[in-house]
C-alpha cells in the first residue's frame, strides 16, 4: 500500500523546519563576539510579518467544475448550484458563503462562476470573471475532469496544469493582490470508482462519459485496468502537489491540506444517480471541510 503523500511532507517539513532552526541558532549563538565598531552600527529593520489570514471573509466568489455547480445532487445530469459547498442557499448542506456570512449576506455576496466540464485551462477566465466582483476570497477546486479524460493518455500534462494554474493566480493578482484564496484538494477518483462500482445503476450512468479514465469497465479487475487507474490516480497525486506548492508560493492562499483528497465518501455522500459527484450530504461536508480549514486563525 503506497504512503500518503502528505505524510511524506510532513517529515520533510520537519526536516526542513530543523534545518532552519539549525541554521538560525549558528547565526544567533555562534561565532566571534562583535566588535565596537558592529555594536554602535544602526541595527536593521525586522521584517514584516506575514499578514494573518482573515477568517470572516465579507464577500466569496467560487470557481471549479462540476462539484462547485451542485452537478447531480438534485436531478440526474443536471447542475444544482442551490446546493454547491461554496455558494449554496440550500439549508441542509450549509455552504460556506451561509457560514461565512450568513444567509442574507450569502445571497448579496457570494458568486459562483464555476462550469460543469472545466479543466484548469479554463480557470483563468473564470479567475478573471471572479476577480471583477473583488471578492474578499476566492475558493477553488478544479481538476477532476483534467484526470478524467477518455483515456488516460489524455489526461492533461502535469506541466500544463501548474502553467494554468499560476496563471489563474496571476489572473486574480492584477485585479485582487490582496484577495484571500481557498484551494481545495482533487478528490480520490480511484476511492470514488471502488465506492461507485457496487452500485448497477451508477455504472449505467458511467457509460454516459463520466470519467471513463477512471470508470471504464468498472468492473474488470485485470492488470492493464489496475495499471489504468492507478495512472490516473497518480495524476491526481501530482496535480494535488502542485496545487500546494504553487499556493505555498502566494501569501494570501491556503491549500486544504489534502482534506478533500483523504475524505471518504461513502454511499451518503454520493450522487444516487451517478455514484460519483458529491449528493447534497457529501456537498454539506465538503462545507465543513472549507469552513474548518478557512476559519482556523493563523497566517
Amino acid at each position: 500500500m503506497r504512503k500518503r503523500r502528505h505524510r511524506t511532507r510532513a517529515v520533510c517539513s520537519a526536516v526542513a523546519a530543523a534545518s532552519v532552526l539549525a541554521v538560525a541558532g549558528c547565526d544567533t549563538a555562534g561565532g566571534n563576539s562583535a566588535g565596537p565598531e558592529a555594536t554602535e552600527a544602526k541595527a536593521e529593520p525586522s521584517a514584516k510579518p506575514a499578514p494573518a489570514w482573515d477568517s470572516t471573509p465579507a464577500s466569496l466568489a467560487a470557481v471549479g467544475d462540476s462539484i462547485t455547480r451542485g452537478f447531480d445532487a438534485c436531478k440526474v445530469l443536471s447542475d444544482c448550484p442551490e446546493v454547491s459547498w461554496a455558494t449554496g442557499s440550500d439549508t441542509s448542506v450549509d455552504s460556506l458563503a451561509v457560514r461565512l456570512l450568513g444567509a442574507a449576506g450569502a445571497a448579496e455576496r457570494s458568486w459562483n462562476y464555476a462550469v460543469t466540464g472545466a479543466r484548469m485551462a479554463d480557470l483563468p477566465s473564470q479567475m478573471a470573471r471572479a476577480a471583477a466582483r473583488a471578492p474578499e476570497l476566492v475558493t477553488v477546486m478544479i481538476g477532476a475532469n483534467d484526470a478524467c479524460r477518455a483515456t488516460a493518455a489524455d489526461m492533461t500534462p502535469v506541466a500544463d496544469f501548474r502553467a494554468d494554474f499560476e496563471d489563474a493566480l496571476a489572473a486574480l493578482r492584477d485585479t485582487l493582490p490582496k484577495a484571500q484564496v481557498f484551494v481545495a484538494s482533487v478528490p480520490d477518483l480511484k476511492r470514488l470508482w471502488s465506492e461507485g462500482r457496487t452500485n448497477p445503476l451508477g455504472k449505467q450512468v458511467w457509460k454516459l462519459g463520466i470519467c471513463p479514465s477512471m470508470l471504464a469497465d468498472p468492473d474488470v479487475l485485470t492488470k492493464a485496468a489496475a495499471e489504468r487507474r492507478d495512472a490516473v490516480q497518480d495524476r491526481v497525486e501530482a496535480y494535488n502537489d502542485v496545487l500546494e506548492k504553487v499556493c505555498e508560493k502566494d501569501r494570501h492562499c491556503r491549500y486544504d491540506g489534502d482534506a478533500v483528497f483523504d475524505y471518504h465518501f461513502g454511499e451518503t455522500q454520493l450522487s444516487q444517480w451517478d455514484w460519483f459527484h458529491p449528493s447534497k450530504d457529501g456537498q454539506a461536508r465538503l462545507a465543513e471541510i472549507a469552513y474548518r480549514i478557512i476559519s482556523r486563525k493563523g497566517a
